[in-house]
């Protein structure tokens, strides 16, 4: 029963078995995810997402050994914690949805360095995990100063100083 439901949560709930990008899939497969996580507000978010490393990782293990394969393309769950990660503490806009989209999936295809070396060297569940980790950390970086120094997001933080002293 267990090794069933690793299985699935390895799968994102078998979108990863679609044939066709499953990777660009189960990240598309994401946003409700995401959507719901913001409006739940930042602990929960940050709190799902914490939890679904450890999860994600033991699943990705359980994939690993029932596939005989090193990060199979069925595996979408580093997936889903690697947009989660790109997309903490952003606007819920669509321009940040499909920028942070765009971002995380370059990062996971092209996986510049260092993302690149921690995916040929680490190996296991954390090993399929850390990339996409690495990709959301980096992407979430990139998000953040998008975020705070342009108004592509959609949104714009705005600093105010006061007009008068307050002493």
């Amino acid at each position: 029963m267990l090794q069933k439901l690793l299985l699935l949560i390895a799968t994102f709930f078998n979108v990863g078995k679609i044939s066709k990008a499953p990777g660009t899939m189960g990240t598309l497969a994401t946003i409700p995810l995401w959507w719901a996580l913001w409006h739940a507000g930042p602990f929960l978010y940050m709190t799902v997402t914490i939890l679904l490393i450890p999860i994600g990782a033991m699943a990705a293990q359980a994939y690993v050994k029932h596939s005989n394969t090193h990060d199979a393309q069925e595996i979408v769950i580093d997936e889903v914690v690697g947009f989660l990660i790109t997309m903490v503490w952003l606007p819920l806009t669509w321009q940040s949805l499909v920028i942070g989209f765009i971002v995380f999936r370059f990062l996971d295809i092209v996986k510049p360095p260092p993302i690149r070396q921690l995916d040929r060297t680490i190996k296991g569940g954390i090993g399929v995990m850390i990339d996409d980790i690495a990709a959301g950390l980096i992407g979430s970086l990139l998000m953040q100063f998008l975020y705070s120094h342009t108004n592509w997001l959609g949104s714009q933080i705005i600093s105010v100083a006061p007009s008068t002293p307050l002493f």
